[in-house]
């Protein structure tokens, strides 16, 4: 079959953007399908692929106007992907499938309401409303002996380190690094999937290990549960930030340094709501044969 696909990345997060009303993958072979179009050799390349359905008929508009269907790189099933579903707003915005410039968008039965910064009639920066964090460790889940794990002690590959857990729709691990330890060369592809993979997180997890520079700004490396190491993450930017003020380590507005780029971040905490700002990128299109 012939796919037509649109290249789009938040942060060098990239993502294969594909309109679901126009493509039809039956539900079994979406993670075949995923996998060969991810593929940065023999496919198109990606961290996965992101199947945007508009909702139309009775009631459309009124819960969501678009629902957002993501899969990481090896066809596993994502809840939310920050950096993604800024690109389904431009996507859907610059391809004149709305002409909203507040759209909300549903993902695993989550809905988002993002606010587009729109110049010359396309979208350059998109706020999301990311909802309230989830701090209760049977939520996230992580096993834990307590209610929330907040600089909680873990043992992975017979290092000790200290975690914060956090769900923003998917579940996260924050691990802040000591003042002496340099980020960059740390060896995440090591460490990461051990992380990933630990008998304490059910549902495996996201890690991010971040530096804090000083209040106002945190550097962060992640670790993307059936990815890998990603150049941005848009949930885990939203994470790290809440995990640095649990901590006490930053004010309520941050700016996240990713390898790919810059996030806003900001949790409300009167409101409890977590804030993310950020741009969203077309890089091409074009269509590709597929054959399942």
């Amino acid at each position: 079959m012939k796919i037509a696909f649109t290249k789009m990345h938040g942060c060098g997060n990239d993502y294969i953007y594909v309109n679901g009303a126009q493509v039809k993958i039956e539900n079994d072979k979406k993670p075949e399908a995923v996998r060969r179009l991810s593929d940065r050799h023999f496919g198109i390349g990606g961290d996965g692929v992101i199947f945007i359905h508009p909702l139309t008929g009775e009631g459309a508009g009124q819960q969501a106007d678009f629902e957002m269907e993501m899969y990481n790189a090896d066809g596993s099933r994502a809840e939310m992907c920050g950096n993604g579903i800024r690109c389904v707003a431009k996507y859907v915005y610059d391809k004149g499938l709305t002409d909203k410039e507040t759209l909300r968008i549903v993902s695993c039965g989550n809905v988002k309401i993002l606010e587009l910064a729109v110049q010359g009639g396309k979208v350059t920066g998109v706020k999301v409303n990311m909802g309230s964090p989830v701090l209760k460790a049977e939520d996230i889940p992580v096993v834990s002996g307590q209610e929330e794990a907040i600089a909680e002690r873990i043992e992975v590959e017979g290092k000790e380190y200290k975690m914060t857990c956090v769900s923003m729709g998917n579940p996260h691990a924050v691990i802040f690094m000591e003042g002496h330890e340099d980020l960059g060369s740390f060896d995440i592809e090591k460490v990461g999937p051990h992380f990933e993979n630990h008998m304490r997180f059910p549902k495996r997890v996201n890690t991010e290990f971040a530096k804090v520079i000083d209040r106002y700004t945190i550097q962060m490396r992640v670790w993307e549960r059936g990815t890998g190491e990603t150049l941005a993450c848009g949930t885990g930017a939203c994470a790290t930030a809440v995990a640095g003020i649990l901590n006490g380590l930053t004010q309520e507005e941050v700016t996240v340094k990713l390898l790919g780029g810059e996030l806003n971040i900001r949790w409300d905490r009167g409101e409890n709501l977590v804030y993310m700002t950020g741009p969203a990128e077309t890089v091409f299109e074009g269509e590709v044969e597929l054959a399942l």
